[in-house]
């Protein structure tokens, strides 16, 4: 009897992740243990380096996640385990089969001869007696020449003739073949090696204005089509224009299950119909299903990746600080709503301006610019974006230097702001609509603080967000908002409730209660009054300490990124330096005096004092770029406006698996394709652009009945083309999503590699009903 093997367990777990993500298994056990302690990914990544090997946010998350999905499986497997169990049909060889299945899908495969179902063709054939003659036939007891005289033994009330007994055993026999996980585990692969994916337009819905026209007879490798062209299908499909499928090279699958089944086997004539029916009647449509599922998953996984990493380039994009700002909301019908925000963003002062009335528009302009001199002026780039900066520009020209500078700054977003719990908390007696003003003038100041207050997927940096798995969307961008709000810092008295919740170990209630404690007292002077703050205990404190920032605080350290759980050692340095912390604090000369390796301990590493040591050097650094904006052309204000080969100056609003959407100024983001955006090849956007980059770029192409642009940012221009010939893959959910915000579809979030479902049946493994598989 062969050994029986023993479930994986947590070692077995830890050694296999760090096996697959090349880790050591010290640093995955440590990595986990500290998440079980309850502490947050950031904190665990900023300060308890030593732990993990110095582990970035990457990694400790795929360590994180892929723990989970092993751990997951393990209980599946002992699910199955005792289900089967339970059964009486659990020997010694399935059981070693089911401990060595290496995924999900595979424990699923070998669990399904076994899970309950609805009755099938084959259970209605074995309550008809027809077992035995399925039996006899698959192991060879008779051949086809006896097979017709064998079956007419079995007849009953129910089975009238020898072809009902026959089909009755093939229904046995192909449900057997369809069940089994080794035959379903290389149909799955053969079908995912070969399989194409093929899109028609349904009936009626043909047109060439649609912006599913390139999918209405389409074909690609199961294998290689990207996210955005498969999430393209699935859009195409919900709204009724398209229909697909998986094909499979049935003829080559159904070739070798019939040789299979027939080899070495006296009724081949019955296997061969048996091999036909197994994989037409019931293979098919279930690796189908399987694979349309999977195509998702993996869509939905790539298009998360690239949202995150959108997302966090925009968040962390130049801000331009403390400067007092004037928004403007544009629009025709409605007017140009108008915020004036503080340098700190306090709304000063709000109006509401018609384009159609210059000479009033220019007048308030100017009298707005004397009254409130703001630094900068900030116009939302959506509708009349481009009349209203020029009308602006125009006005200013009237008004001694210096002036303040005008931004078009993007706006996606700012409706859904403005309608929020947060704006209504915020401003509760200001109408609605120029709330939107007010986003967009304190989002010039710092895009982070601003952003963080807008649902991440009505900010428009993906594609087709609302098609993907939205669960797994929220926690990804949740996690990536998390990350950048830890790794710029938070002034304590000064960020809103909503910036304030993406502190590590804080949230939205701990948020309001450190407001209301700062409100009551007029400021936090120092980190330790946190400690006060109702219901933030111990761990909450040393999870969000450090990220938070009190400036002119009580501590010299307070308005630094270095934790409080080390402010003695930084003392103990300055005491041996003959200083005292405040002196050392951001004087480079003293700093460079410290000898950090007199400090090392079994308590603290190199890299905590490394840490420690850049924060003394530039205390509360900003890891955001410094402020400049782009310049767009004043003749150029709409798509009409633009040439074939004009040379225009844009700014980088998306980014995605084809290319990346540049806006050069007139309302509808252009498409640099991947091919275009640089003299070298390019795989990933990302090696050659960032949201919110400037970039310069060639008009190649415009069709403004599709309203598409095609831009490039090769040296040469990319060859100039005729105006329809723009990318295909120009139909992204992007540029709709400009219009509508509400309607939208980090460093890069990395999967694990995940090994493809494989099942190794232990020799001699049964089946079910007692039928042997080669």
């Amino acid at each position: 009897m062969p050994a029986v093997l023993s479930s994986p367990t947590a070692a077995d777990i830890v050694a296999r992740v760090a096996r697959e993500l090349s880790l050591t298994p010290a640093q995955v056990r440590d990595t986990l243990a500290l998440f079980d302690e309850g502490n947050t990914l950031p904190f665990i990544a900023r300060y308890r380096k030593e732990a993990t090997g110095g582990l970035d946010e990457v990694q400790l998350r795929d360590v994180q996640e892929r723990s989970a999905y092993l751990t997951e499986m393990e209980d599946r497997r002992a699910a199955i385990l005792r289900s089967i169990e339970e059964q009486g049909k659990l020997d010694d060889a399935l059981r070693a089969t089911i401990l060595r299945a290496d995924s999900k899908q595979a424990l699923e495969d070998l669990y399904l001869p076994f899970k309950p179902k609805r009755r099938t063709r084959a259970m209605i054939a074995r309550e008809r007696g027809l077992g035995p003659l399925a039996e006899q036939v698959w192991s060879g007891t008779v051949d086809d020449s006896a097979v017709e005289a064998l079956a007419v033994t079995f007849l009953n009330d129910d089975v009238p003739d020898a072809a009902a007994a026959l089909q009755g055993a093939r229904d046995i026999l192909s449900e057997q073949v369809a069940e089994d996980a080794v035959v379903r585990g290389w149909v799955r692969e053969l079908t995912r090696a070969q399989g194409r994916v093929k899109s028609v337009v349904m009936t009626g819905k043909a047109s060439d204005a649609s912006r599913f026209k390139d999918y209405f007879d389409f074909e690609e490798a199961l294998g290689t089509i990207p996210s955005h062209r498969m999430l393209a299908i699935r859009r195409g499909e919900a709204e009724g224009e398209l229909q697909w499928q998986v094909v499979a090279p049935a003829e080559q699958i159904v070739g070798r299950l019939t040789r299979e089944l027939t080899e070495e086997r006296r009724a081949p004539t019955q296997l061969t119909l048996v091999a036909a029916d197994a994989y037409k009647r019931l293979l098919a449509s279930a690796i189908e299903v399987e694979l349309r599922v999977e195509l998702k998953t993996r869509a939905d996984d790539e298009a998360i990746v690239i949202f995150g990493r959108n997302l966090e380039q925009l968040l962390l994009s130049a801000p331009a600080g403390e400067k007092r700002v004037i928004g403007f909301d544009p629009g025709f019908r409605t007017g140009v709503k108008v915020a004036v925000v503080s340098a700190t963003g306090a709304l000063v002062h709000t109006d509401t301006l018609y384009l159609h009335q210059e000479d009033r528009f220019a007048g308030a302009v100017r009298a707005l610019v004397q009254r409130f001199t703001p630094d900068l002026i900030a116009v939302g780039n959506g509708t009349a974006s481009r009349e209203t900066e020029t009308l602006v520009k125009a006005s200013l020209r009237e008004l001694d230097p210096p002036v303040p500078q005008v931004v078009v700054v993007s706006e996606a977003g700012a409706s859904v702001y403005s309608a929020s719990d947060i704006a209504r908390a915020e401003f509760p007696e200001l109408d609605v609509s120029l709330r939107g003003a007010v986003s967009i003038a304190r989002r010039l100041q710092d895009p982070l603080a601003e952003l963080v207050k807008i649902d991440p997927k009505s900010i428009g940096v993906g594609q087709y967000q609302h098609d993907v798995n939205q669960p797994r969307l929220k926690s990804r961008l949740d996690d990536t908002v998390m990350s950048c709000v830890n790794r710029v810092g938070v002034e304590v008295n000064t960020a809103s409730a909503a910036l304030l919740s993406y502190v590590a170990g804080i949230g939205p209630s701990l948020a309001q209660s450190i407001v209301s404690l700062r409100d009551s007292r007029g400021g936090l002077r120092s980190r330790a009054e946190l400690k006060e703050v109702p219901r933030l205990g111990a761990k909450a404190f040393e999870q969000a300490a450090g990220f938070l920032r009190v400036r002119g605080g009580a501590h010299p350290l307070d308005a630094s990124g270095v934790h409080p759980e080390r402010y003695a050692l930084v003392e103990r340095m300055a005491k041996d330096l003959g200083a005292d912390v405040a002196s050392i604090v951001g004087n480079e000369a003293l700093v460079s005096q410290i000898k950090l390796t007199q400090y090392v301990s079994d308590d603290v590493g190199m890299p905590t004092l490394v840490d420690i040591a850049d924060e003394l050097r530039k205390p509360g650094r900003d890891p955001r770029s410094a402020f400049e904006p782009p310049a767009f052309r004043d003749d150029v204000q709409k798509p009409q406006d633009l040439v074939p080969g004009m040379v225009l100056e844009g700014v980088v609003t998306n980014i995605v698996a084809f290319g990346a959407f540049v806006d050069v100024g007139v309302h509808q983001d252009g498409l640099v394709h991947v091919s275009q955006l640089s003299d070298r090849y390019i795989k990933d956007p990302n090696d050659a652009v960032k949201v919110g980059q400037r970039v310069k770029v060639t008009v190649q192409s415009i069709d403004l009945p599709r309203n598409r642009i095609a831009l490039s940012m090769r040296t040469d221009g990319g060859g100039v083309r005729s105006k329809s010939g723009v990318a295909s893959e120009n139909t992204s959910s992007a540029q709709r999503d400009k219009r509508a915000p509400s309607q939208t579809a980090t460093k890069s979030i990395a999967k694990p590699v995940v090994p493809k479902p494989s099942i190794v049946p232990t020799k001699g493994f049964v089946a079910p009903n007692g039928m042997r598989f080669k």
